[in-house]
């Protein structure tokens, strides 16, 4: 009997104890079930997201004004060169032909220059008799300079053939090709015993290297259509590089491109960021970055996940907790927003808490 009352005194106390469980969960259900966010202080940055790669400023591609084949390298690619500094030999390579007529043409420009010269004393002479007139000089004058030239022209050509190199029109023309900039070379598009054409009036030539200045790099991509009415130039922008992690680079807006284009079926702009402070990054040609162009920002602001305000007839809306643990909307002055958190300009202070409902169950 002693064992029977023992076993029900604690079997009440079991029972006690869970209704005194159920009904204090079942009176503060409807207040555990809503989160409570406060208004907190902080930075809201407003950013439009560019997305490029890091290249040169410039580009400078090196041909050859003779033709031939590449005979010699002296750099290679990543070597960095000053100007004037010799990059690679062109060798000409005339045919027996070209080289053959060449010469004929020198001989016979030669020789029209003698029978020229000849000319010009004979109508002199005859002009000191006052048997000619001074048309008929300046005639045989300019006759004999054209032929002078010609042989002068014929002579740089075949010089050029055979040395290598001529002085033509004041201008050395050699096939020693040097740097014309001071820089590293990027790209070599030439091997050795490659042919080349050279770069003329009516033909592109061959290229040969690619060079350009590493110390000027930018930052060069697009936008969106959205975002590029917001942009103005010199606004500061952050580069990161996908291959740099750990470093993010300053750098300030300086170029947006008046004309959009399509790409991804999106419509875009470009815009270049011109690097200020590369925080001491190694930085290669091709990287590819994002950058963040801050449009505006804001320090010490109360602030509010954008998530909870509800926005309906131009008017913003928030909700709190109401007498008897109801929702109640309540109207908001809302500021600048980052996408994520958002500015509160009145309506609350700051310290104040909001009420966040729980998501919606899938039934």
């Amino acid at each position: 009997m002693k064992k029977f009352l023992i076993f029900l005194g604690i079997v009440l106390i079991i029972a006690s104890g869970g209704f005194y469980y159920y009904k204090h969960h079942k009176s503060n259900g409807k207040q555990d079930k809503y989160k409570r966010v406060a208004v907190e202080k902080g930075t809201i940055v407003e950013k439009a997201l560019a997305i490029g790669k890091i290249d040169p400023d410039y580009e400078i591609v090196v041909k050859s004004q003779v033709s031939g084949i590449v005979e010699k390298l002296h750099k290679e690619v990543g070597d960095l060169v000053e100007k004037g500094d010799p990059l690679l030999v062109v060798k000409p390579e005339p045919t027996p032909m070209e080289l053959a007529e060449t010469r004929r043409s020198l001989e016979l420009a030669s020789l029209n220059k003698v029978q020229a010269k000849r000319d010009l004393d004979r109508i002199k002479d005859l002009l000191g008799n006052n048997l000619v007139s001074e048309k008929q000089f300046e005639d045989a004058q300019k006759v004999f300079q054209e032929n002078e030239l010609r042989e002068l022209q014929a002579r740089e050509r075949l010089e050029l053939m055979e040395k290598g190199k001529s002085m033509i029109g004041g201008t050395q023309v050699e096939t020693l090709i040097r740097s014309p900039i001071t820089g590293m070379i990027l790209e070599r598009l030439v091997n050795m015993g490659d042919p080349v054409v050279p770069l003329t009036t009516y033909q592109p030539g061959t290229e040969l290297m690619k060079l350009a200045d590493m110390e000027h790099l930018i930052f060069i991509g697009t936008v969106d259509e959205i975002d590029v009415g917001k942009l103005t130039e010199g606004m500061p922008a952050e580069i990161y590089i996908g291959a740099l992690p750990a470093d993010t680079l300053k750098g300030a807006l300086y170029f947006i491109s008046p004309k959009s284009k399509t790409k991804d079926n999106a419509i875009v702009f470009d815009i270049k960021i011109k690097i200020d402070d590369r925080d001491n990054a190694v930085l290669r040609a091709g990287y590819s970055a994002n950058a963040n162009i801050i449009i505006k920002k804001k320090d010490s602001i109360p602030y509010i996940p954008e998530r909870l305000v509800t926005f309906r007839n131009d008017s913003s809306f928030v909700k709190v907790l109401g007498a008897k643990d109801s929702l109640v909307e309540k109207p908001i002055t809302v500021g600048l927003s980052d996408g994520l958190n958002i500015e509160v300009v009145q309506g609350f202070a700051l310290g104040d808490t909001l009420v966040e409902e729980p998501p919606k169950e899938l039934k």
